[in-house]
């Protein structure tokens, strides 16, 4: 305990230090969102971005102890509430991990913006730390996630066919984002960022209703904005697989007592696989062979389809909606001006100038739809493949890709309570996991 007190007044300290100070100007998204223009920062506001990056990786470490080491839900409860308080309500939601998705696509396709180093930070180091030990940052660190967490009360199990459909979401999702962001034409994560009026207690009514739909949804499906919806979830899902260290349910021989699969709120917990005959395997063995033959041919054709649609995803540019409707009321095909060719025409500039701007985006856009239908294509057919493959386990796991670390496994498990009772009573537990990940320092 004196360790995690010494943590948590580390974490206090932070937020006291970073009192009254904005990082970045909030987006006001009721009126459209403004990207951002290259501005140098003060030096008041570079500290706190300092501060903000400490807080995180702190917050991040916490949670891999918690998790990994101390295996304490209880502790990881009072996590959850601080990053909801400081990463939320304190710094309103921005900027996030979540968001700086935008940031760096925009960096990375725009020689014109430089990428901030507090939104580089945020979106690096909770992949990185996946990389090491799983979803920590999902488990109680992202805002987000922590006020889903706390608004749950009676879980119900999403049937696996569903979830498997809607798990898909986030991919796409990510590859919109992506899209949008690096043409300059939105930041939709941002934008329709369910929670961020409940952090920034106001915004339009439409967005009000969704977030409150989610969190009602919240109470009754464990994470439903995470699992279906998130789009940095599903770079965590394609990075936690690798994680060196990640959660182990039974820190002993598993009993097969089907008690972690029923307090987890996710299905993030695989059961034991019967054993798989020779004619099963090998009837597998074809289906994949025939899978993976088909995975370019579905990339080539999510290419194209998505490569035909590029025109009607331009239209999310305003310059391109401005120089389309110019060329309409140039052609008389429309009466009157909106506000937008009012404004450019108060400028006095040719109707040309419009129209090779939009052609330029347009071009951006050709490119883009191809890349994003690729992206579509290959998400579905490593989909099917993944849904194909049968693994062999002879226990209780959690998947790596799925499992949010929330800790609710270890408090249904008897082996754990037994190994926990033989800790609190001075023993050495039997079936320790050779693991040093795994270990248990207090009762909970």
């Amino acid at each position: 305990m004196p360790r995690i007190a010494c943590v948590v007044l580390l974490l206090l300290c932070l937020c006291v230090a970073a009192f009254a100070i904005e990082n970045f100007p909030l987006p006001e998204f009721s009126q459209g969102y403004q990207f951002p223009q290259i501005t140098t920062p003060q030096p008041s506001e570079q500290l706190v971005s300092y501060i903000d990056i400490g807080v995180l990786f702190a917050a991040l470490a916490l949670a891999a102890y918690l998790v990994l080491k101390k295996r304490s839900r209880r502790d990881l409860v009072v996590l959850v509430i601080f990053s909801l308080l400081y990463f939320g309500f304190y710094r309103h939601g921005c900027i996030c991990s979540i968001g700086a998705i935008q940031n760096v696509a925009l960096a990375l396709w725009n020689d014109n913006y430089v990428l901030p180093v507090t939104a580089g930070a945020f979106f690096l180091l909770p992949l990185l730390f996946a990389l090491f030990f799983g979803r920590v940052f999902c488990a109680a660190v992202c805002p987000l996630g922590a006020a889903q967490e706390i608004v749950l009360l009676r879980p119900v199990k999403v049937p696996v066919w569903l979830d498997n459909a809607l798990g898909t979401v986030p991919y796409l999702y990510l590859g919109v984002a992506v899209l949008f962001a690096a043409t300059e034409s939105a930041f939709i994560i941002c934008q329709y960022d369910p929670f961020v009026l409940f952090f920034r207690m106001g915004g339009s009514v439409g967005m009000l209703i969704f977030g409150v739909a989610v969190l009602l949804l919240a109470t009754v499906v464990g994470r439903p904005y995470c699992r279906y919806l998130c789009p940095y979830g599903a770079l965590l899902r394609l990075v936690s697989p690798f994680a060196k260290w990640q959660v182990k349910i039974t820190p002993g021989e598993c009993h097969i007592c089907h008690l972690c699969a029923d307090a987890c709120p996710y299905g993030a917990i695989n059961p034991p696989t019967p054993e798989v005959g020779t004619v099963s395997r090998k009837e597998g063995k074809t289906r994949l062979a025939v899978l993976l033959a088909l995975l370019p041919v579905v990339v080539l054709a999510g290419a194209g389809l998505v490569r035909l649609g590029s025109p009607v995803l331009a239209q999310v540019h305003a310059k391109v909606r401005l120089a389309d409707r110019l060329w309409l009321e140039e052609q008389g095909r429309v009466e009157g001006r909106t506000d937008a060719t009012e404004a450019f025409f108060i400028h006095g500039l040719p109707n040309m100038d419009a129209y090779r701007e939009a052609a330029a985006i347009k071009k951006r856009f050709d490119t883009g739809s191809w890349i994003l239908g690729a992206w579509i294509g290959l998400v579905l057919g490593l989909r099917m493949i993944s849904m194909s493959v049968r693994r062999h386990r002879q226990e209780y796991q959690a998947d790596p890709a799925t499992c949010v670390a929330c800790a609710r496994c270890y408090a249904s498990c008897p082996v754990e309570h037994a190994r926990v009772q033989a800790l609190a009573d001075g023993q050495t537990p039997v079936h320790e996991h050779a693991d040093s990940s795994i270990g248990t320092e207090e009762p909970r």
